[in-house]
C-alpha cells in the first residue's frame, strides 16, 4: 500500500485510519517498523496514531530515553493496553534494546510497538512486523509505503 499525504494533519489522519486495520488478529504485539530520513514524518505519524488511540499526553520522539510507554484506556472493542514508542537512532547494537525488556513487550498481544529507525535492530524484530517507509517529497508532502516483513527489501 502506498499513500501520499500533503500535510502533517493528513499524515496523522492516515495513522488513525490504519490502526484498526492493522491491529487485527495476530500473535504478540502489533509492531510497526518506521524508516525514513530525518524529517520524513515518522514522529508525525506516531502522533496521529496516539491521537487515534485517545492518548492525551504529548508525543515526542524519545531519542534520548530510547523508549516511552503510553497507557491506553478502553478503545471500543480493540484490546489495546499500551503504545510503546521506541527510537533506535542512538542504538549502537540491537542487543542494547533487549536490556529494556523488548522481548517481553513484543510478546504481549495487547501492545502496539512503533519503532523509529527500526532498520538498526532488524535482527531482533519479529517476523510479523509491518514496515512503514517515509519519503519526503518536498514541502509538506510525504510518500508513505506500507509493506509486511516478507515482502520488504532493504
Amino acid at each position: 500500500m502506498e499513500f501520499i499525504t500533503k500535510s502533517a494533519v493528513d499524515t496523522q489522519k492516515l495513522a488513525g485510519k490504519l490502526i484498526k486495520d492493522l491491529f487485527g488478529k495476530r500473535r504478540g504485539a502489533l509492531v510497526l517498523a518506521l524508516q525514513g530520513e530525518l524529517g520524513a514524518g515518522k514522529t508525525t505519524f506516531i502522533q496521529g496514531l496516539a491521537k487515534a488511540l485517545k492518548i492525551k499526553e504529548r508525543v515526542l520522539s524519545p531519542t534520548f530515553v530510547i523508549m516511552k510507554r503510553f497507557e491506553i484506556r478502553k478503545l471500543g472493542n480493540l484490546e489495546i493496553e499500551n503504545l510503546y514508542h521506541i527510537d533506535c537512532y542512538r542504538i549502537e547494537k540491537p542487543e542494547d534494546l533487549l536490556i529494556l525488556g523488548f522481548e517481553e513487550i513484543i510478546k504481549n498481544s495487547k501492545n502496539i510497538v512503533v519503532i523509529e529507525w527500526a532498520e538498526k535492530i532488524k535482527s531482533i524484530l519479529p517476523q510479523s512486523i509491518i514496515w512503514i517507509e517515509f519519503e519526503h517529497l518536498g514541502e509538506d508532502r510525504r510518500k508513505i509505503k506500507i509493506t509486511n516483513h516478507k515482502t520488504y527489501n532493504m
